[in-house]
Formats: C-alpha cells, sequence, structure tokens
C-alpha cells in the first residue's frame, strides 16, 4: 500500500532554498509580481486561483484552477510546494489550515483570521491599544442608520469582508445616505467609521522572519479617489518624529501577531500630528510597488525571503520613486494606452498586469518613476499618466 503524504511539522531555521516549489494561494497582479521575482531568484512556482486566465498564468510552473474555499485542492496543492503564501485575503482559512498540513503557510491562518473581518480587525487593535479612530459595527440597516446617527450623519460605512478599492464602502453626509446604504448592504456586517480630518495617508510594510528578524521599510506616502490608490511614493515626505512613529507601530502590530511574512499597515495621520490605524493587508501591496525602483529589495524578493525563511534584504532607499496606477478607463475599443508617450520621460517604467479584461476602475497596471527627491518623482509620474490621460479624454487625478 502507497503510504499518504507526510505531515508538516513546523522546523525554524531551515531556509527553502532556490530550486524548491513555491505556492501562492491567488492568481493576481501580486502574485504575478512575486512570481517575477522567484523566477528570477531561482525557484519554481505554482499558484492556485479560481480563474484559468488570471494575470499569474504565464509565469508559473503550475496553476491550479480551484475555489479559494476548496480546501481539499489547497491540501493536495501544498503537498508538491515547499513553502506556502498567500497574495490575496480572500482565501479560505480552512483552505489556509489544510495546506498547513503539509507545508509551511506564511503568513498563517490567526493572521488571515484577524485581517479578513474589518469588525474583528478593528477589534483586535482596540484590545492591544493601537490607535484608531471612532468605530462601531453594525449588522443590520437600523443599527447602520444608529451609528451614522451616533457620528452625527458625517462618516463611512465599509463592509466587513471584501470590501476594497471603494466597493461595497459608502460616504454619509446625510440621514438619506444613511438609507441608502442600510439599503444597500441589507443585513450584511459592515464597519461604520467617523470621518476624520486627515492630512495625509500613509502605509509601512514590514518583514518577519520565523525566528522574529524584522525589517521595517520606509513610510509611503499615499493619494486616494474614490477608495482606489491613485498614487503613491517612497519614502514618504513628511516629518521625520511622524515616519518614526509610524514604523513604531507597524513593528508592534507585526509583533503582536506574532507575524511570519508580510504585513502592510494602512494609517491616516490626522490633524497634522496624529496617527490611527486604517488597515492591515498580510501581503505585498499597491502602496509599496515602487520598491521595486525606490529600495535596495523590493517587496516581492522580500515576499519570497521570508517565505523561504531566508536573511532579509535592506530596506534602504536607493533613490526615491512614486507610481501611479492605471485603470481600465484608460483602454477603449481601439485598445491599450499609447504608452510611447509616457515612456519618453527619463525615469519612467511601465509595468502591465496581462489582466485580458480592461473595465473602469479595475488595476491593469501602474507607471513608475525615479528623480532625485519624492515630491519630482510624484511629479513625473503624473506628467507620465497625464499624456496618457490627454489621449484617452480623461481627466487627470
Amino acid at each position: 500500500m502507497t503510504p499518504g503524504p507526510q505531515r508538516f511539522k513546523p522546523r525554524h531555521g531551515n531556509p527553502i532554498l532556490p530550486g524548491s516549489t513555491l505556492g501562492i494561494l491567488g492568481g493576481g497582479q501580486l502574485g504575478r509580481m512575486m512570481a517575477l521575482a522567484a523566477r528570477s531568484m531561482g525557484y519554481r512556482v505554482h499558484s492556485l486561483d479560481p480563474d484559468p486566465h488570471c494575470p499569474i498564468r504565464a509565469l508559473v510552473d503550475r496553476l491550479v484552477t480551484a475555489s479559494f474555499t476548496d480546501s481539499q485542492a489547497a491540501g493536495r496543492f501544498a503537498q508538491e510546494c515547499a513553502a506556502v503564501t498567500i497574495e490575496i485575503e480572500k482565501i479560505a482559512t480552512s483552505s489556509l489550515a489544510q495546506a498547513a498540513q503539509y507545508a509551511p503557510v506564511r503568513p498563517g491562518v490567526e493572521v488571515l483570521f484577524v485581517v479578513q473581518d474589518r469588525a474583528r480587525q478593528k477589534d483586535w487593535l482596540a484590545r492591544h491599544a493601537f490607535p484608531l479612530g471612532d468605530w462601531k459595527a453594525a449588522e443590520s440597516p437600523e443599527t447602520l442608520r444608529g451609528a451614522a446617527a451616533a457620528f452625527g450623519f458625517d462618516c463611512y460605512v465599509k463592509s466587513c469582508q471584501d470590501g476594497y478599492d471603494g466597493r461595497c464602502q459608502f460616504r454619509i453626509r446625510s440621514q438619506a445616505d444613511a438609507g441608502a446604504a442600510g439599503s444597500t448592504m441589507g443585513d450584511r456586517p459592515v464597519v461604520v467609521e467617523k470621518a476624520l480630518e486627515i492630512t495625509a495617508e500613509l502605509s509601512v510594510l514590514v518583514a518577519r522572519r520565523s525566528m522574529g528578524q524584522i525589517a521595517i521599510y520606509p513610510p509611503a506616502l499615499n493619494h486616494h479617489v474614490e477608495g482606489i490608490l491613485r498614487w503613491a511614493v517612497i519614502p514618504a515626505p513628511l516629518p521625520q518624529g511622524i515616519l518614526v512613529q509610524a514604523q513604531d507601530i507597524a513593528r508592534g502590530i507585526a509583533e503582536a501577531l506574532a507575524l511570519e511574512g508580510l504585513l502592510t499597515v494602512e494609517m491616516f495621520l490626522v490633524h497634522g500630528e496624529r496617527l490611527l490605524v486604517n488597515e492591515l493587508a498580510p501581503r505585498p501591496h499597491n502602496s509599496y510597488h515602487a520598491s521595486e525602483q525606490a529600495c535596495a529589495t523590493s517587496q516581492f524578493e522580500q515576499a519570497l525571503r521570508v517565505i523561504c525563511d531566508l536573511p532579509l534584504g535592506s530596506v534602504e532607499v536607493v533613490r526615491p520613486a512614486a507610481i501611479v496606477n492605471l485603470l481600465g478607463d484608460l483602454w477603449d475599443h481601439n485598445g491599450p494606452p499609447q504608452f510611447s508617450a509616457a515612456l519618453d520621460l527619463p525615469g519612467v517604467r511601465l509595468h502591465l498586469y496581462d489582466k485580458q479584461i480592461p473595465r473602469p476602475r479595475r488595476k491593469m497596471g501602474h507607471l513608475s518613476a525615479l528623480a532625485q527627491t519624492p515630491e519630482k518623482a510624484i511629479e513625473k509620474v503624473r506628467e507620465a499618466h497625464q499624456r496618457l490621460t490627454q489621449q484617452a479624454g480623461n481627466v487627470e487625478y
């Protein structure tokens, strides 16, 4: 009788060396960019995603088409991998737990469980004394309206799950807005957040190994429009005291979670002096795409180092860099924009995600730009984007 697969027993301090097969749960653009870094480092890559045409497909040795909730598929997937990671939070914790029976999974089930639900995440942050804005949980139209009323109908409503890039999020400025949000969300659990006077939005990326080695990237300054990140720059041109405080908060969260992997901590700077945690993402992050140009170690190479329990790379900023997202709005019936206009600017690079169907608000890629200062990097990348928007007849952001 052929023996079954061996169950994995965690052992720390055992690096997974190039030549091994790494598994990525999720096949979107973040997985694609991790796969590119893995190829450069000499690893083989497998991925699991429900979409057989996902962006990672051309870069992997094997693509398993399965639901993120199919725990049995996740277990079989992990049996062929030396280590497994995620590129999206929508992986069912049961799938992650099943994968962890056969290979090290970084980040682990406990981290994903905390992060997957906004109310659970905020409750965890509050219990661990990390700074938050005022918020309330709501699970019905009535409790949503009550929470909005408590905040003077000046707040945001966000779905507890799957609400990213502005999806399932509502700006409340009146009782009528709250009623409309309640009707739309029904009995879906939400969080209601009091509106803040935000001076700046920033994020901090932390990498932490199983034995506790930690690397904290310089904060990125971010700009959102309608809930979607439009541009970001590394390093954030903010006062040094704010930057140090942001890194300290991110370190504290990573250590309290006993993180093994990457964690991005998004924060608000309010009234120019106080930092509040917005949300957590246990994976590479859109706001750190510029790390490929700005930092000695990109976030994607760092993710692989953590997954494989290798020494962490330097997070030193070599030169300031900024990115601007390319949304599907730029594409028309004639195809993609004429990128040569943007690439004519020195120091500008194009990064496309190989998504087959452009849609409004869908991230199709990004532009990056290097410059002598963060401010000049922002200016350059926005100029590059402006050249594309002028061709498409869109409005620059």
